[in-house]
């Protein structure tokens, strides 16, 4: 490991937070790569759209970040944080990758250029094929150079483990009740045009971060704007794969899904969007909570046929293996979430942090 690596991850090693992460990571990284302003976002690990939390250095007005995002994902870009994500070095110099043409990407005609702009370098921070975090760092002068480039790489994989690490809900969850499931429709220009008592509800639990009035007197955060942003893509034909849909951590600790779809407008052509904020079901948690206690895909089905009630034995005839490799997995499976009885791991993984939300209902 490089100084320059080691400095920075040391840094991040004394994060209390995602939040505290990229304060403390940016604040060190500017050292070694100087930069003018940065985004910092964490990301849903499944369909890579931004969540909470999101640090924002630098760049301008709430407008202004509600312009970059509806680029991202709404219009043709060099560099799109969705493929980022899949290539073999997750980050790039917006310079580098157009040739020293940087118009070429539509952000940067745009956004970028008239914010005085020079050079955007831009990474996503992941581990085992999944995002949990998403950069982008601004230069006014200088592109930026390959050596810059690959030290941002090189962090990639560390801290989407710490983000990862921070994702893993809270021991003991609030157990006050939530409201139903929220609506928001959007008209086809993406302005919010109703919304429910609900909706508002959720919104006023989710954490500080960039948010947008609407004509409704509701502020959106830029998290639930993204979403209606993916589904629009979706809807226009623009995004082939991926769906809108994004889970969001509340100031309570608990976990919320927003997801949204492009309703058919006249002719087939694509109409409003509604947009659902909901408390997650254990469908929408499953994974989540698997990779941030570090469990492999067997530990999760193990883990959650535990929850059914399922014994040694029957597990292992579910899953066509031995009792004795079951009882394995299960012994790595109470070391990573620090249980000592089935019990404990279910409270732990699905009682306290599946259904915090619904008073009565006990798993088996």
């Amino acid at each position: 490991m490089t100084d320059q690596r080691r400095a920075v991850l040391s840094a991040a090693e004394q994060a209390l937070n995602a939040g505290d992460l990229f304060s403390r990571v940016s604040a060190g990284l500017r050292r070694l790569v100087p930069f003018h302003s940065a985004v910092w976002t964490a990301a849903d690990p499944e369909t890579g759209l931004i969540t909470a939390p999101m640090l924002v250095e630098n760049v301008g007005s709430g407008e202004g970040c509600y312009a970059y995002w509806e680029s991202e994902l709404l219009e043709e870009n060099i560099v799109p944080f969705r493929e980022l994500a899949r290539a073999t070095v997750p980050a790039a110099g917006l310079r580098a990758a157009t040739g020293g043409l940087p118009a070429r990407s539509a952000r940067f005609r745009r956004l970028l250029l008239g914010q005085g702009v020079h050079d955007e370098l831009r990474a996503v921070l992941r581990i085992g094929g999944r995002p949990w975090g998403l950069v982008s760092l601004f230069r006014t002068t200088d592109a930026f150079r390959p050596d810059e480039i690959a030290l941002m790489a090189g962090l990639s994989r560390p801290l989407a483990a710490c983000l990862r690490g921070f994702a893993r809900p809270p021991e003991s969850a609030s157990r006050t009740d939530a409201p139903a499931p929220g609506l928001i429709l959007f008209d086809a220009s993406g302005e919010a045009m109703s919304a429910n008592d609900e909706a508002r509800q959720h919104i006023a639990l989710l954490p500080k971060g960039p948010s947008f009035p609407t004509a409704l007197g509701l502020k959106l955060p830029i998290w639930v704007v993204g979403t209606a942003f993916q589904a629009r893509a979706v809807g226009e034909g623009r995004a082939h794969h991926g769906n809108a849909r994004v889970r969001i951590r509340t100031t309570e600790g608990r976990w919320l899904a927003c997801h949204a779809s492009c309703l058919t407008g006249p002719g087939g052509s694509p109409g409003p969007v509604a947009l659902v904020i909901e408390p997650a079901a254990p469908a929408d948690l499953a994974v989540l909570v698997a990779e941030a206690y570090g469990l492999t895909s067997r530990e999760l089905q193990i883990t959650q046929l535990i929850a059914r009630g399922m014994n040694t034995s029957e597990i292992a005839a579910a899953l066509f293996i031995s009792p004795h490799t079951v009882r394995d997995h299960l012994k790595a499976v109470f070391a990573k979430a620090r249980v000592s009885s089935r019990g404990e791991l279910v409270g732990r993984l699905f009682a306290e942090h599946y259904w915090p939300a619904l008073p009565g209902r006990v798993p088996r």
